[in-house]
């Protein structure tokens, strides 16, 4: 079992104390191996995003539109929907399962499917299916095994998150763990954004499938990493084991009971479906609405999002924001869907660029702010299946969203679906002022409790129990 760390001495700047997290063996070898497996999925996403973007030579361009649209949507729903139900056990696995070894394998399953995935792209058979719809739609025979083995992907990675987010808890203190996330997630990030630059690169030189190397290798060094952390990153069991079913209905029990949690879940399942309305199609928006005829700039507007959102998750620690970390959720929400909104109105890449940096900034915030509180306010052993629990409910819509988001755009075009998917967000900002206990949401990072106590009624009471008082 991983040691207990040392809790930083009070007065310690979170500045140096990056460096001082750094240098812990344990701990860098738990980031690297994060940031190379959650960097790997979105170099294969801008890999997939473009071939199905340029899937259709030689139509008019409205048909190459319309048909574009709907493969995108579909590649989001080939993912979406096995890793909501994924998303149902991969939290009791991280509970019940060593978490180290849980990861190791689901490493190795992205590894195989990516390899896949390269063997299809450079294959490439040229013949095609008709499928129902638009008049004429297809699909290449190639996108045909895409879908499933995306699917592979995405579900690996689902069942990899809970257990890795639940794991580093088990390797620093409550009062360090907005900083370690900050680091985490930028590290990650870095990798990403070197990658989904990286990958498109290449594209005119070996191949959308030769490319998809660069995802191969990072999931290989992720693997490694995990086989060179020797520590038990699982908490010690309270209690008899019981049966798998009721384990993984404890982690929804406990969020409907917390009410901040929950009011946070619900707002992610709006938040999460305009999201989808206006990303699933960055493809069509760099070809029709941008008028760029490279790959490249798809992994220049997800890299500058990285990029950000990199930035965001290092810079809200500075901010001190733990006691009141619901108030900041609020905040950050609403500016997110003005930086979606800001993209309806741009037609050059230079000013794209800037605002995908913006947008990546926000959301990387929020995530640190809700990782940190909910790993300080949660008990260990129950962690994963809290958080795999709020994963289903805030990406229940991404499908509907996917799917809605190719509809708008062959309704109304590019513009109209960027606007709603603005709007929308927003207006989710703006509603959740009225979620009290939301708003009541935060922690003492100096005082945790011994043991993350359970919820209880009354969230007022400081240093006792998790969640912190308004100022």
């Amino acid at each position: 079992m991983a040691q207990t760390p040392a809790r930083p001495e009070r007065g310690a700047g979170r500045t140096s104390s990056y460096r001082a997290l750094l240098g812990r063996d344990s701990l860098r070898r738990f980031i690297l191996a994060g940031a190379f497996a959650f960097a790997a999925p979105t170099a294969v996403l801008v890999a997939l995003i473009w071939a199905m973007a340029t899937a259709y030579p030689g139509l008019p361009p409205s048909q190459q539109v319309e048909y574009g649209a709907l493969s995108l949507a579909l590649i989001g729903l080939s993912a979406t929907i096995p890793t909501l139900l994924s998303a149902v056990f991969s939290g009791t696995l991280a509970d019940r399962v060593e978490r180290r070894r849980l990861m190791l394998v689901v490493s190795l399953v992205s590894l195989a499917a990516t390899f896949g995935l390269m063997v299809d792209l450079t294959v490439s058979p040229s013949s095609h299916v008709g499928l129902p719809g638009v008049a004429g739609y297809y699909l290449p025979l190639w996108a045909i095994p895409v879908f499933p083995l995306w699917a592979t992907i995405t579900t690996a990675t689902t069942i990899y998150r809970p257990a890795f987010n639940a794991s580093l808890p088990r390797l620093v203190s409550t009062a360090e763990l907005g900083t370690a996330n900050g680091l985490v997630y930028a590290s990650a990030i870095a990798v990403s954004v070197v990658a989904t630059l990286l990958t498109p690169a290449l594209f005119p030189y070996v191949g959308v499938g030769l490319a998809l190397g660069v995802p191969l290798l990072l999931f290989l060094f992720g693997a490694l990493y995990l086989v060179l952390l020797d520590e038990n990153l699982s908490p010690a069991r309270t209690g008899e084991p019981r049966r798998f079913l009721p384990e993984a209905l404890e982690g929804y029990r406990y969020l409907w009971r917390r009410k901040a949690l929950l009011e946070i879940t619900l707002a992610a399942l709006l938040i999460n479906f305009f999201s989808a309305v206006a990303f699933v199609e960055l493809g069509l928006y760099v070809r029709t609405w941008l008028n760029l005829g490279t790959g490249l700039y798809v992994g220049a507007l997800l890299a500058g999002a990285s990029l950000g959102s990199g930035a965001g998750t290092l810079l809200i620690a500075r901010f001190r924001f733990e006691r009141h970390a619901g108030r900041y959720l609020i905040a950050l929400t609403a500016f997110q869907g003005l930086a979606v909104l800001g993209l309806a109105f741009v037609h050059t890449v230079w000013l794209a660029l800037p605002d995908m940096f913006l947008f990546g900034v926000l959301p990387g915030m929020f995530m640190t702010v809700f990782l940190s509180t909910v790993q300080a306010t949660v008990p260990n052993e129950k962690l994963g299946r809290v958080l795999a629990a709020d994963e289903v409910g805030s990406y229940a819509l991404v499908p509907i969203g996917q799917y809605v988001g190719g509809l708008l755009t062959l309704a109304g075009g590019i513009q109209v679906t960027y606007i709603i998917a603005g709007l929308g967000t927003t207006t989710i900002g703006v509603l959740m002022l009225g979620f009290r206990e939301l708003r009541r949401l935060g922690f003492d990072p100096q005082h945790p409790p011994p043991e993350r106590a359970e919820p209880t009624s009354s969230l007022r009471s400081v240093g006792t129990e998790p969640l912190a008082t308004d100022a």
